[in-house]
């Protein structure tokens, strides 16, 4: 299912000239598709990745996201923003270690 998902995203990215979006793992599971696919309708990322950091257990995840969503925003804001996109997922889990960026402005 990673390979789907991989492509779904790189022609995502690829349309939009964007960079891939991954998901670290060899079979993502049903918690980290629903972190990226509601990740990507809400802040259509540069770049995504959503590691489980538990050990496999599914408990604990990091999610580093870049977004021009996030610009003008507080690094607070920034993951408010996320948090709430991903309210339902966070209540079946332990801890969300969340990195939050702004692309660089492309050069002319």
């Amino acid at each position: 299912m990673l390979s789907m998902t991989r492509r779904l995203v790189a022609s995502r990215s690829t349309a939009l000239g964007r960079r891939a979006i991954s998901a670290h793992t060899a079979q993502p599971t049903d918690i980290e598709k629903a972190i990226i696919t509601k990740l990507i309708e809400r802040f259509s990322p540069s770049e995504l990745a959503v590691q489980d950091v538990s050990g496999g257990c599914g408990s604990f995840f990091a999610i580093n996201i870049a977004s021009e969503g996030f610009k003008g925003l507080s690094t607070v804001k920034q993951h408010k923003l996320v948090t709430e996109v991903l309210k339902k997922e966070i209540e079946g889990i332990h801890g969300l270690q969340i990195k939050t960026t702004i692309p660089p402005s492309p050069e002319p």
